[in-house]
Parts: C-alpha cells; sequence; structure tokens
C-alpha cells in the first residue's frame, strides 16, 4: 500500500483556502498549478458524482465538503486502487490554515512499477506547485518555490506538458519559474 501525504501551513483563513479547494476544476481554478501540469477537469462542477481527471490519470468524485474537502476515486491507470484527497484544516494560529493532499493506493500489475518510477515522482511535484500557487492566491508568496528533483526534470524533458492549452482548454497560466 502506498499512502502518500502533503501538507503545508499558509497565511489565510479558512473560508479563503476553502475558495481555492472549491476553484478545482473550474474554469478560475486558483488551486492546481495549471500552468506547469496538465490542466485538471470535469465532466461536471465540482461535487459528488463528477469524474474527469488529468493528463493519463481519471477519477471520480465521491466526497465532497464544500471548502473543507475533497476525495476523488482512482479509476485510471490500471492498477491505481484506491484515492485522493485535498483538505483544508485550521491552524492552531487563526491567521494560517494546513493544505492537506493524501494519496492512497493499493498498485496492482504495472502500477508498482508506474508509481514509484513516474507517477509518485511526477505527483509530488504537481502537488508542491499547487501549494506553491494557492500561497500565491492567498497573497502571500512562499519564500522559495518548490524546485524539482533532477528526476522529475528528466520525466518532463521525456515526457513534456503540453504548453498550448487545446481550443476546449483554459489557457495556461505561470506562477513559478520552474
Amino acid at each position: 500500500m502506498v499512502r502518500n501525504v502533503h501538507e503545508r501551513r499558509v497565511r489565510g483563513s479558512l473560508d479563503e483556502a476553502g475558495a481555492l479547494l472549491d476553484s478545482l476544476s473550474s474554469k478560475d481554478d486558483r488551486l492546481w498549478a495549471r500552468g506547469q501540469w496538465p490542466r485538471l477537469w470535469m465532466d461536471k462542477p465540482l461535487g459528488v458524482g463528477a469524474s474527469g481527471g488529468h493528463g493519463p490519470v481519471r477519477y471520480a468524485v465521491d466526497e465532497y465538503e464544500p471548502g473543507r474537502y475533497v476525495r476523488f476515486r482512482f479509476i485510471k491507470p490500471a492498477g491505481f486502487h484506491g484515492y485522493h484527497a485535498f483538505s483544508v484544516t485550521e491552524d492552531a494560529d487563526p491567521n494560517f490554515v494546513v493544505l492537506r493532499h493524501e494519496l492512497v493506493i493499493s498498485p496492482a500489475g504495472f502500477a508498482r512499477v508506474s508509481w514509484p518510477l513516474f507517477f509518485g515522482p511526477m505527483h509530488d511535484a504537481l502537488i508542491e506547485d499547487s501549494y506553491d500557487r494557492a500561497q500565491v492566491e492567498l497573497g502571500h508568496a512562499p519564500e522559495a518555490f518548490a524546485q524539482y528533483s533532477w528526476w522529475v526534470k528528466f520525466l518532463r524533458a521525456v515526457f513534456p506538458v503540453p504548453r498550448k492549452p487545446k481550443a476546449t482548454t483554459v489557457p495556461h497560466d505561470h506562477i513559478s519559474g520552474n
């Protein structure tokens, strides 16, 4: 079993950070690092029953508490049995909140190889870029933006992220020099 957790304490209110979470997959998505990664899309507004994905990954929303929590059940790639979830919670300091992303899968078949070699490192970089974006959106850019490992740089060179949006997608924007 793989349990992958990313947390970042960010300056902002619960409502401000919750609005970022609620914007996921919308035309005004303010959380997803859509300039650096394939756009997150859903077939309908974020909510239970919506399905979509990004790049080769597909999932469906199976839990949603507006402004606080969303959980996506994996549909693809094959062998990804589990979910990933974003949450926003209070911090002990009322000027801060905690952004959390948790991925839990039981990889099967080829996913036992593709997760540690490809999806895992790319996933980690995407989430950290999204947290950088969240901080920018909340008006408090991080002191240093996330940096890619040499392996992620290699993977992105071999499997480049499309830079020109398709006619049906939202134009990309860049928030950091990654």
